[in-house]
């Protein structure tokens, strides 16, 4: 069984390697998540900023905009990854996304 280090080490190469890939920014991330929230919050931003279609990334990142008691950047990635994630169809993600914006922001959005 890999250990967590040697994981985020293998995947820390492969960034180097391509660091446009969205898929690696969004492990590493999720790695880093539990032992470092700011190199985490790095490269969730990364996502955002480099691949804002990559819909994974709101849901983690909205969470961890919570975990820093960043309330407003939180309802504000639950609500763009609401948006991209209808724009792409991908419904289960939205739902997923609503549920946590509504339950954890006490509000409702409705996108019509």
């Amino acid at each position: 069984m890999e250990t967590p280090n040697s994981r985020l080490t293998q995947l820390l190469a492969f960034y180097e390697e391509d660091p446009n890939d969205p898929f690696t920014m969004y492990a590493i991330a999720t790695e880093y998540r539990p032992t470092d929230v700011e190199k985490a919050r790095f490269f969730y931003e990364k996502l955002l900023s480099e691949h804002p279609d990559y819909v994974g990334t709101y849901y983690h990142v909205a969470s961890l905009y919570l975990q820093l008691n960043e309330t407003e950047l939180a309802k504000q990635a639950y609500q763009k990854g609401m948006q991209v994630s209808r724009q792409q169809g991908q419904m289960h993600a939205f739902s997923e996304l609503q549920g946590a914006y509504n339950k954890i922001m006490g509000l409702d959005y409705e996108d019509d």
